[in-house]
């Protein structure tokens, strides 16, 4: 087994429960892990027997253009098209952060983790 993880995709969206939020929009930090066999891509040097980051990155800012009230929701959404991918992925970690969460206090950020695993 082997882990690819792509961190840190910044996406600018409109997620949220406030009004203000879905007109305003949001900063968000997206990061992701995923947990499949390598083995044959080590090997062959060849792209198509891997998980490509580039369409990880490509369906994260994708999912991350639909708003939604919860974090939650845009995690599964997430993860559910990653599952859609032709490989072979054994576990899925996605975290989905909101930069600056309007909620009363100094906040960095809210995190929601969504996981997946097979059985």
């Amino acid at each position: 087994m082997g882990v690819i993880t792509v961190s840190g995709i910044r996406v600018y969206a409109f997620h949220g429960c406030l009004e203000e939020e879905t007109k305003i929009g949001s900063d968000y930090i997206v990061d992701v892990e995923i947990v499949a066999d390598l083995s044959k891509s080590s090997l062959s040097d060849d792209l198509n027997d891997t998980v490509d980051y580039v369409l990880v990155n490509k369906i994260v800012f994708e999912e991350m253009q639909t708003p939604s009230k919860l974090l939650e929701h845009v995690a599964k959404r997430i993860v559910n098209r990653l599952l859609a991918i032709p490989f072979s992925i054994q576990e899925i970690d996605v975290a989905v952060s909101k930069l600056n969460p309007p909620i009363n206090g100094n906040v960095e950020r809210v995190t929601v983790k969504e996981q997946y695993k097979s059985c």
